[in-house]
């Protein structure tokens, strides 16, 4: 069973390379472009819809392992997957439908964010997919109650968005798709969760096939189909597994920290100063990297060696003592905040640098009057 997993895993990269190669191509029935504008990273026009290869893998995969589970029985297939996971993929399917009319046309930002809650809100009522604890290491667990149905909803709305806010840079949301996926997939199998262990692997494989086509320099980009569908796998996988008991929402939270704390961290900043956060800007620490100079690639794979350290610790989270788990979340959280200090030297620094580069010339040009 393993290996014929593995085997469809294999069978969707391929299929979605070969897709994406296919949608970077102008004779493709869905070719769109991205072009550059002020809020952008990216300078050169770029087709925006290598998302589709992403789901339109991903589904293969799924009718795949399917058509496996006709052979050998609840084992695999459906039996595996169970009915959970099946409507997780039906309202992903849905995100990523209204995503990929906006894509190819143009949607309003309210009809997206209405299919967004009714779909968050489809996995909660649904599905019965509740996060109703917090577990707070060496306090035990913090109960929500009521408060669990709301926060569910706002937990899948927020990253579903999110993650439309990190695909930003080349090769970073497919980055994160792989890698978080990669080590869900891991942390869910060492729990038992196979069915999720699944279907995160075929996630991550998807990913990777687009990934080639997508590391800097950037031949396509996997727009709003790509990016609003993996954020809701991801917060619908990490319900999933938390109200499974496989593991505590923090094993998910750290996985995706690298886009989580950006994310939340700019949004809140944004807020504070009174600006209209759905509006789109260039404020995220990833972009403010790359204006300050480092670039796609050096800015990329730094996020990289960052995102594998943290699924590292989410593995080593979930297997750790309470007083471990404890120490584990209150160095990431040091390690953020450094991270963010560390950038905002660096900016500054470019600043200083622009300044003092402008400066010279009206400086050679006085002392040449003077002489």
């Amino acid at each position: 069973m393993t290996l014929a997993v593995v085997g469809i895993a294999g069978l969707v990269l391929v299929i979605s390379f070969l897709m994406t190669l296919y949608l970077c191509s102008p004779n493709s029935w869905f070719y769109r472009l991205d072009h550059p504008n002020e809020r952008s990273l990216h300078s050169i026009i770029t087709p925006r819809t290598g998302g589709l290869a992403i789901v339109a893998s991903l589904l293969i995969g799924l009718a795949a392992f399917f058509v496996l589970g006709w052979a050998c029985g609840t084992r695999c297939g459906a039996g595996v997957l169970g009915n959970k996971l099946l409507w997780i993929v039906a309202m992903a399917l849905l995100v990523g439908s209204i995503s990929f009319l906006d894509d190819m046309i143009g949607l309003s930002a309210g009809l997206r964010f209405v299919v967004h809650i009714f779909a968050a809100v489809g996995i909660v009522a649904g599905a019965g997919l509740v996060i109703d604890t917090i577990a707070v290491p060496t306090a035990g667990l913090a109960r929500l109650g009521w408060v669990g149905f709301p926060f569910t909803v706002l937990f899948l709305i927020w990253m579903t968005n999110l993650y439309n806010f990190m695909d930003g840079m080349d090769g970073f949301a497919g980055g994160m798709s792989v890698v978080g996926f990669g080590f869900m997939a891991i942390a869910a199998w060492a729990a038992g969760g196979y069915g999720i262990a699944t279907l995160s692997l075929l996630i991550a494989a998807a990913s990777s096939g687009f990934l080639f086509l997508n590391v800097p320099p950037a031949r396509v980009f996997m727009g709003d189909v790509g990016s609003t569908t993996l954020g809701f796998l991801a917060g619908a996988l990490a319900v999933l597994g938390v109200a499974d008991k496989l593991f505590d929402i923090w094993v998910p939270v750290l996985i995706f920290s690298p886009f989580g704390v950006d994310a939340t961290v700019t949004l809140l900043r944004r807020l504070t100063r009174g600006q209209r956060v759905w509006r789109p800007h260039r404020e995220h620490y990833y972009q403010r990297l790359v204006l300050a100079g480092w670039g796609h690639q050096k800015t990329v794979l730094s996020e990289y060696v960052l995102m594998i350290a943290a699924g590292l610790s989410a593995l080593i989270y979930a297997r750790a003592g309470a007083q471990a788990r404890l120490g584990i979340l209150i160095a990431w959280s040091c390690l953020y905040f450094l991270i963010a200090c560390g950038i905002q030297r660096i900016i500054g620094h470019r600043r200083r640098f622009d300044d003092t580069a402008a400066a010279t010339p009206e400086v050679n040009r006085h002392n040449s009057i003077q002489t």
